[in-house]
Order: C-alpha cells, then sequence, then structure tokens
C-alpha cells in the first residue's frame, strides 16, 4: 500500500471548516496577544533623524497619525523654486528635534507659532517626507529635461472615480508622528512659512490602530482584516534597494539616485454594504482568515499561501486580492513595492453614507514594475464592488540629505540653472 496520500480537494463547506478551526485558535491565542502589549510610556521626545542618504518616512516604522498634503507652486521663478525647498528643509529640521519655544515679547504680533504643544516642541517620531509631482516639471522652472524617468500623472484605472480637487501636486508633504496634535503642529507651521509660494490642494489625515501598532502586530484596515502582512522588510536592506530605492544600477539621472516613487491612493470604501456581507465573502474576497490573517485554511497569519498545492483556486480563490496582487510565482516579491498606508475618517458623503477608506501608499524604484503592474493585476477583483479610489497621485520622492546636498533638491535646481 503505497505512503502518498491523494491532494486534498477543497469544497465550500471545507473552507467553512477551515475558517472555523483558524477562529478557534486565535481565540485561544489572545492573552498571549495581549501579553505582548507595550509597558512603555509614550515616548515623546523621541526624534527620527531627517538627515541621510534618503529621507526618512518611506521605509520608517510607521507612525500612528499622518497627514498627506499636496500644494501647488505659485512661485514664477526657479529661484522662487529654491527658496521653497530651502524652507522646506529648514522646516524639517526644526520640527524633528527637541526645542523650547520662545515666549513671544511683542503681543501686538502674531505669534510665531501656534501654541497647541505648549512651550516645548517634542517631536514625537514625526517624520515629514518631501515629494515632487510631474507636474512640476512643465516649462515654468526649466525642469522638464531632468523629470524622473518613470514620473508620470497618476491616470484612472477601469474603478476609479478620480475627483480632480483630490488629484495632483506639483509638491507633496506626507507628515507622519505618534499623535495627532504632533502632525497638525507640522502642518500649520509648514503652511504657515511657505504660503508665499505653495497654495495648498488636497489634504487628508490618517491613522493606524494605536493598539495593533502597541502590541508590533500587523495593523487592520477599516473592513477589519490586517493590512501589510507580506509587506516586504525595511530592515533588508538588499532588497530595499531593489524594490525602493534608486541606486546606480537603475537607468535613472544621476540626480535621481537616493530617491524613490511614491504612489498615493485615496480609496472610499463602501462599508454599508460591507457590513451586510456574509464573513465567507469577507474572507474568500481577500482570501485569509479575517481573525489571524492566516491564508484560508493556514493557522498563523505569516504562513505561505501554498499556491503550488492549490491549482484550481479550491481553497484560495484565483479572484482573491491576496493571490492577484501576489500571485508568487515564480518569485517572492513579484509586486516590486513597499506599502505604507493608512486608514482615514472624514465623516460623511453627499449621500449621508461613512466617507471612510484606506490611504493606500507605495514606495518604489519604477512605478510600472510596482504600483502600476500590481494594480493592473487587480482589476476587476471581487472586492472592487467595495472600493472607489477618487484621488492621490504619482510623486517623486526627493533624495535625502547628505554631504553632497545642501538642501532638498538642491542637486535638481544646480541642474536647472546650468
Amino acid at each position: 500500500m503505497s505512503d502518498k496520500q491523494p491532494p486534498l480537494k477543497f469544497k465550500l463547506s471545507r473552507r467553512r471548516v477551515l475558517k472555523s478551526l483558524a477562529v478557534g485558535s486565535a481565540v485561544f491565542s489572545l492573552p498571549a496577544l495581549a501579553s505582548k502589549a507595550s509597558e512603555l510610556p509614550h515616548d515623546y521626545r523621541r526624534t527620527i533623524d531627517y538627515r541621510g542618504k534618503h529621507q526618512a518616512g518611506v521605509i520608517t516604522k510607521e507612525q500612528k497619525d499622518a497627514t498627506f498634503i499636496a500644494f501647488d507652486v505659485t512661485a514664477d521663478t526657479l529661484a522662487e523654486l529654491e527658496e521653497v525647498l530651502k524652507v522646506l528643509t529648514h522646516r524639517v529640521a526644526y520640527l524633528t528635534q527637541n526645542h523650547q519655544i520662545p515666549i513671544d515679547t511683542d503681543d501686538k504680533l502674531p505669534p510665531k507659532e501656534s501654541g497647541i504643544l505648549g512651550r516645548s516642541l517634542q517631536p514625537d517620531s514625526l517624520t515629514i517626507t518631501v515629494a515632487l509631482g510631474a507636474t512640476l516639471f512643465d516649462a515654468r522652472f526649466g525642469l522638464k529635461p531632468y523629470k524622473p524617468k518613470h514620473l508620470e500623472r497618476m491616470t484612472s484605472f477601469p474603478n476609479d472615480r478620480l475627483e480632480p480637487n483630490w488629484c495632483g501636486g506639483d509638491i507633496v508633504l506626507q507628515i507622519c508622528a505618534n499623535s495627532p496634535e504632533s502632525v497638525i503642529y507640522a502642518v500649520r507651521d509648514i503652511v504657515q512659512h511657505t504660503n508665499r509660494f505653495l497654495s495648498p490642494r488636497w489634504k487628508i489625515d490618517g491613522f493606524l490602530p494605536y493598539r495593533d501598532l502597541d502590541n508590533r502586530s500587523t495593523a487592520i484596515n477599516l473592513f477589519g482584516f490586517k493590512d501589510g502582512t507580506g509587506n516586504a522588510s525595511a530592515d533588508d536592506n538588499v532588497l530595499m534597494d531593489e524594490l525602493v530605492w534608486i541606486t546606480d544600477k537603475d537607468e535613472e539621472l544621476p540626480w535621481c539616485v537616493g530617491g524613490s516613487y511614491q504612489a498615493v491612493r485615496l480609496i472610499r470604501f463602501n462599508l454599508e454594504f460591507w457590513d451586510r456581507t456574509p464573513l465567507e465573502d469577507q474572507e474568500n474576497n481577500f482570501g485569509r482568515h479575517k481573525v489571524t490573517g492566516a491564508p484560508i485554511g493556514m493557522e498563523h497569519e505569516k504562513d505561505s499561501p501554498e499556491f503550488d498545492k492549490d491549482p484550481h483556486g479550491d481553497r484560495i480563490l484565483f479572484d482573491s486580492h491576496m493571490r492577484r496582487a501576489e500571485p508568487r510565482n515564480p518569485e517572492r516579491h513579484t509586486a516590486k513595492l513597499r506599502r505604507r498606508s493608512y486608514s482615514y475618517s472624514l465623516g460623511l458623503s453627499n449621500t449621508g453614507a461613512l466617507d471612510m477608506g484606506l490611504i493606500f501608499v507605495s514606495f518604489q524604484n519604477n512605478l510600472k514594475t510596482g504600483f502600476i503592474d500590481t494594480q493592473k493585476r487587480l482589476n476587476g477583483e471581487p472586492l472592487e464592488r467595495y472600493t472607489k479610489p477618487f484621488g492621490g497621485g504619482y510623486y517623486f520622492i526627493l533624495p535625502g540629505i547628505d554631504d553632497n546636498q545642501a538642501y532638498l533638491g538642491s542637486i535638481l535646481i544646480s541642474l536647472a540653472k546650468g
């Protein structure tokens, strides 16, 4: 008699059994998960160095709160654009360090800062990441010959309903910290110091579950599923050079080395419809168990989905989000990007529906092989019934500040000066 067993064949009823088993194991593990919670107090004085070959905020560990704000540049000359970049660099340097805020001495003048943090500026792990949109490389400032190779305006995918007032921007800032007030302080400071030449175009605030970050577990999105399980590890420098950072090996203009491309997608969720959807359908849409985050039929979040053992999609459907986004054939990282997304809540829509969803953010050294090809694989997935992208754009993350660059974008400006 052969020791070999015939391959398992999963049907819908089999999936239900597997899901029930996974939920049961998750319930028993909850006390262990709770015990992982950090007992350390919130360290508002913690700083993240803004200097280096790369800007902070790209592969930096996610903070709890974020704001994404896009600006139109109203400057008329290259010299004025240079001043904008110098001011931005100065504010990044100032806001990411600990300071005692000077007391205003003339009450006939406006206060020099908002005062919402009291008399002590504590960065609270603040990062401010500066990116340029494709529209900045038009004829205004002579930057067109130096436009990064893959930078383009974001165009619509089949499920999109893009709203122009939520798209684009000449300069986009990603501002992240571990409390809303720290982010708000930085936003107000930058708007105050750049209002001569920058006009806000759109702004959206994001958040991650404090509970998940404190427990060092994968953040859960507003669909109730873990978001980022298969994300590429930021601790792997070789992998980050392969996926995220532009290096000398890439076919890019030399000034772009050290930078990256950012895709931002503002995606509205139809949560009322989702909340009426059976659990089985929800899990089949993602290809994962909702409680544990494990691939359907597996026990742990990080378990391999073993697609090779499910060639007909009986266990994890071919149309599931996980299988489309990361087919894992022939290599692990088919999706050549790293995600850094946040949830958002904007109140109510014009129809009275909850306006909540996802600020999808990915970083990659090639927009086509990164976000664009990944999104094309997702076009038409069943999950689109519950999502509607309405804004965002593609941007170029400037290289960091090091010995070769006195301020953000200084090499680009020097090239434009000739």
